[in-house]
């Protein structure tokens, strides 16, 4: 069982956003539960569950108050052990999400750590003296701003790498650490199979707290290397493998931003017993130009000769030394298919092309909510908006320091702001996209009647049949979890196509990556005696395949045997 996550498909869900049982406008945990035979009927093996205890919500839930309490608006601790046990029945697996890079400014650690210097709890946190009368350094907040408070109370800085109301833990601290691996051990204790480690690479500060170079004068606040893979961070990790992740049969996946291959190497490594796959970012930041004051909201187009060498950079560099998690969408990210692709004439072909050249990949892949039915971005007015970073980034850089105009802001929000993925679930074409009978949290997508699973469920040619046959092959042909992976057509500004070989078979991945009609034509040679079609985004799609003249977001996989 021990490796049980290569062969797995991990669905996200998002909470708040999937099904309210109770009809208050928010999901919930119930909802999940009842909803357990559609992910069993889709095929997944995991459910990864957003952040689901106690929290004031500043962040969506990412900002816990309590690790071993459910917040109450998503149900009771006894719903969650239901939820635990009924995937269980169903051979679903459960993955929570650890949030221990930071807690909420309300858990009681930080309620504590806030009224002096000598209080128990001080050093739970990273408290700094002002330096100049300001900041202790110009460490910037992924949320805009300075990653630094300051309290009245004590005269210091406390750092928070995110909201000020996410103060950043110590893990210099042992108590902290211990801290962590008992709640870490009192949820795996009631069932759970894994973590989902958010922001994992940052929970090992540089010591000296120095300041990042000064590369623009009109910028107070910067973001780099200092912000992550601090000096301790593998010797924490390897702690928490050995006193808690050792003694389950568990799965762990960590998000690690600004990692390299050689450094997910040292997280996934099976010889180094730390996790057994880290998310990148590199692929997700490819649209983005890079050193701009604006971040994420400075656009570029994306060049797929770009995304292939990523891709196939991450493939090919952690071979047996490591795993991959293949994800194109997730809580944090915007819907793919209006993201890379035509969401409107070719919708269908676009979201079954964007699965394809995933799934087909090596490494465990995750399925975000509705990805599976093609959800699209919406495009809402900013006071529809419910998102911090949105918030915060529209304050920040359009009105106060005018970086930016608003409608080259919103039009990037459109394209890659977060609430485009947390719009909720579209169940049905009846009000509110059968989500709930009262008016949700956050706006329904406007698309909901058009796009939506009832309509998905009673078509044979949907995105969600095509998803269910992509894990259904998957569990069916060990050459997608273990094959060794080849990119062709290194130079195509328009085709992705790659090989996957595993004993006497071979894989020919084959994807349009745009609207136009394009030409492949095979590059190189493959021995083979017997070659069908896997699987394809169009119906007639050729059985030869040396030359083919693909239509707009077409993609064939096909099967070759020597």
């Amino acid at each position: 069982m021990k490796d049980w996550w290569k062969k797995s498909v991990v669905y996200q869900v998002y909470p708040r956003s999937f099904y309210d049982s109770n009809n208050d406008g928010m999901g919930d945990i119930k909802g999940i539960t009842l909803k357990l035979d559609y992910l069993k009927e889709l095929g997944i093996d995991v459910i990864w569950l957003s952040p689901v205890f106690d929290s004031p919500q500043d962040d969506n839930g990412y900002d816990i108050s309590d690790y071993k309490r459910i917040y109450h608006e998503f149900g009771s601790n006894e719903d969650m052990y239901e939820l635990i046990e009924e995937a269980h029945k169903r051979d679903i697996k459960i993955l929570m999400d650890l949030v221990v890079n930071h807690t909420s400014d309300e858990h009681k650690w930080f309620v504590e750590s806030k009224k002096s210097k000598d209080n128990p709890y001080r050093d739970y946190y990273i408290w700094k003296d002002p330096k100049d009368g300001k900041e202790p350094n110009n460490y910037g907040s992924y949320f805009s701003g300075s990653a630094w408070d300051y309290d009245e109370n004590t005269k210091q800085y406390y750092l928070h790498l995110f909201s000020k109301k996410q103060p950043d833990l110590n893990w210099e601290n042992e108590k902290v650490r211990d801290e962590v691996w008992d709640l870490m051990k009192f949820w795996m204790d009631k069932g759970v199979d894994g973590w989902r480690l958010d922001v994992i690479s940052s929970i090992s500060k540089f010591q000296d707290f120095k300041d990042y170079e000064v590369t623009n004068p009109n910028q107070k606040y910067y973001i780099g290397d200092y912000h992550t893979n601090g000096p301790r961070l593998h010797e924490f990790l390897k702690e928490m493998n050995t006193k808690v992740l050792s003694k389950y049969d568990c799965m762990t996946v960590g998000e690690a931003p600004g990692s390299t291959p050689q450094e997910a190497k040292l997280f996934t490594d099976p010889d180094r017993n730390e996790l057994n796959m880290i998310f990148t970012f590199e692929h997700m930041d490819l649209d983005t130009k890079q050193g701009s004051i604006n971040g994420k909201w400075e656009l570029k187009d994306l060049n797929l000769l770009e995304l292939k060498k990523v891709f196939s950079k991450w493939q090919v560099q952690l071979g047996d030394k490591g795993w991959n998690s293949l994800y194109f969408a997730n809580h944090d990210q915007p819907r793919i298919v209006s993201r890379w692709g035509n969401d409107t004439v070719y919708r269908k072909e676009c979201a079954k092309m964007f699965a394809t050249l995933l799934h087909m990949q090596k490494g465990t892949p995750y399925v975000y909510q509705g990805e599976e039915i093609g959800m699209v971005n919406c495009k809402f007015d900013i006071k529809d908006y419910n998102d911090l970073e949105i918030l915060n980034a529209y304050k920040h850089l359009v009105k106060e320091e005018k970086t930016i105009s608003e409608e080259d802001f919103l039009k990037a929000v459109h394209i890659k702001g977060r609430d485009n993925a947390r719009t909720p679930m579209h169940w049905d074409d009846s009000k509110y996209a059968g989500f709930s009978k009262e008016e949700p949290w956050l706006k329904v997508n406007s698309r909901y009647k058009e796009i939506n699973v009832k309509n998905d469920l009673n078509s044979e040619d949907s995105i969600f049949k095509y998803y269910q046959k992509l894990i259904k092959l998957r569990k069916e042909n060990d050459i997608i979890v273990y094959g060794d992976y080849k990119l062709i057509l290194e130079e195509d500004e328009n085709i992705y196509a790659y090989l996957r070989t595993y004993n006497d078979e071979t894989l020919l991945v084959i994807c349009n990556f745009n609207e136009e009609e394009n030409t492949f034509k095979l590059d190189t040679n493959l021995e083979y005696s017997e070659s069908k079609v896997l699987i394809s985004n169009y119906n007639d799609s050729p059985t030869e395949f040396d030359e083919i003249k693909l239509r707009p977001f077409e993609s064939i996989v096909y099967k070759l045997k020597k």
